[in-house]
């Protein structure tokens, strides 16, 4: 099969995936629909650096390459992660840590208080005459890895994706906020309009899903536009499907099992 199109230097990716087909998405994105939608999280499938399965080493996670890559393929939403940096800009990361070394030591700052011109000097750059700082990501017990995947990619903005992304593939926006912060309302709220701001000026009619772990979160949205569905997403670690239809305000679209999730299928 013919590789998808790339907005890199890098070289054509071999897929280890199926063929792809004709994904269907509803004419209008507001009408609900009782089709099961297929979703591509973060493109083409999350990155776990320390897996024996190349799969998961494939292609850089959220990212415009993985983005067309999944669009590629019958899907009907691609899922990514935002947070806002420090000054302002929605930028798709999914980690609430950035990592990097210098002179031999890990350091990691947070993602949202990072400058946006601070943010994409990690990793791989658009400018070839640039070098970028090297990413590492930590794992859950601890470890750190070097973010190394066959086929990697920039970091990009929010805005970046809905101009350079195949526009027949939606979007589902997961709003990506630190559990071990608390935030005020006030707070919340400043950083979902800069997202939402965004989504408005350039969604030029593709589909839209507004998704977050934080049942906060997620009720803001609905409060402060009323153009795309919100769905709060369930996790065990995060909140139980008992605790999350508690939570779950009546304007909401709906609540997301985590156990609905696949990886990198083939």
């Amino acid at each position: 099969m013919p590789p998808p199109p790339l907005i890199t230097s890098l070289p054509p990716p071999h897929f280890p995936f199926p063929p792809p087909q004709e994904a269907y998405l509803p004419e209008d994105p507001n009408v609900r629909t009782s089709k099961l939608l297929v979703i591509g999280h973060r493109g083409c499938g999350m990155n776990i650096l320390h897996s024996s399965d190349s799969r998961f080493k494939f292609m850089k996670e959220n990212s415009i390459l993985s983005f067309n890559a999944a669009a590629k393929f019958p899907v009907d939403f691609i899922e990514f992660d935002v947070q806002v940096t420090k000054d302002g800009c929605p930028v798709i990361f999914h980690d609430c840590l950035i990592l990097t070394e210098e002179k031999g030591v890990i350091v990691e700052k947070r993602v949202t208080e990072l400058m946006l011109e601070e943010f994409l000097s990690y990793g791989p750059q658009h400018d070839p005459r640039k070098v970028g700082k090297p990413l590492f990501r930590r794992t859950v017990d601890g470890g750190v890895y070097e973010w190394k995947v066959e086929n990697d990619a920039p970091l990009c903005t929010l805005q970046e994706a809905f101009e350079k992304v195949e526009h027949s593939v939606g979007f589902n926006v997961e709003l990506k906020f630190d559990d071990l912060l608390v935030y005020e309302e006030e707070q919340l709220s400043q950083m979902i309009q800069q997202v939402l701001q965004v989504v408005e000026m350039n969604a030029k009619g593709r589909p839209i899903i507004y998704s977050s772990f934080i049942p906060d979160a997620a009720q803001l949205v609905k409060k402060l536009q009323s153009t795309y569905p919100e769905v709060l997403h369930q996790m065990k670690r995060k909140l139980s499907i008992i605790r999350g239809v508690s939570l779950h305000s009546p304007d909401l679209t709906g609540i997301l099992p985590d156990e609905w999730r696949v990886e990198n299928l083939s």
